[in-house]
């Protein structure tokens, strides 16, 4: 379940909720117990090892075929 990032405006205190992605714009009461509070922008970042590179294919043969290849432009 994701997790949401709220501020609250009376306290300033910045506090997380888990729920699921459909309430994500649903309001949220602070742990204080203020109602008025800000949804805040998060990031997303991952961090690891890269996959190997993946196999190179031949480069398609030039010429021959499509307008912009086949010489049907004039």
């Amino acid at each position: 379940m994701p997790s949401y990032e709220f501020r609250c405006r009376s306290c300033g205190n910045t506090f997380e909720v888990n729920r699921p992605m459909a309430q994500a714009s649903d309001p949220a009461v602070c742990p204080g117990g203020h109602d008025d509070t800000v949804k805040l922008l998060t990031t997303f970042a991952t961090t690891g090892r890269a996959a190997a590179p993946a196999a190179v294919s031949a480069p398609a043969p030039a010429g021959g075929g499509g307008c912009c290849g086949g010489g049907c432009c004039a």
